[in-house]
């Protein structure tokens, strides 16, 4: 678990309208490829699901709904991806950007948490496991959502 949260104005952040119970997914943001996770319905657990080549914004959608409806999610975290110093990037205004888009087209709550470090922590954890580095670059963005989430629902924990 990173021991840092970000304490965002937009309404996207406000940890008080998470419904209390059901599964949570988390995307990790990236220019080429999203990453994607899930929490278990009581929130113990996240495991990663799978990457999702970026091509467009409508493929992007499609599957995150199909996601949504398949593990019947409660919630939507994006990963906000904040400059070591805690200043925004290009990317994170791409993030903001995607999660106000999910929250216009999906009829669930949408979060944004803190990512920085997660690519790092996520390419130790697959070394750890073993994975080659093939392996680790093809998971790296979904084990990277795992941890947002899981970082997420600290967050949540501690309200």
């Amino acid at each position: 678990m990173q021991q840092k949260e970000t304490i965002n104005t937009e309404q996207l952040t406000d940890v008080f309208d998470v419904p209390p119970a059901g599964r949570i997914i988390a995307i990790d943001p990236g220019t080429k490829r999203c990453g994607i996770a899930i929490c278990d319905e009581l929130r113990i657990t996240t495991r990663p699901l799978k990457v999702i080549d970026r091509t467009s914004w409508k493929k992007l959608l499609s599957i995150v709904k199909q996601i949504v409806s398949e593990y019947d999610a409660v919630a939507l975290v994006m990963g906000l991806p904040l400059e070591s110093d805690g200043s925004e990037s290009e990317m994170s205004a791409e993030a903001r950007r995607m999660a106000h888009n999910f929250a216009l087209s999906l009829s669930l709550p949408v979060f944004l948490q803190d990512e920085r470090v997660t690519s790092y922590e996520a390419k130790a954890r697959l070394w750890e496991r073993g994975v080659n580095l093939k392996e680790s670059r093809r998971l790296v963005d979904s084990e990277a959502a795992a941890i947002i989430l899981s970082d997420f629902i600290d967050r949540l924990s501690r309200r």
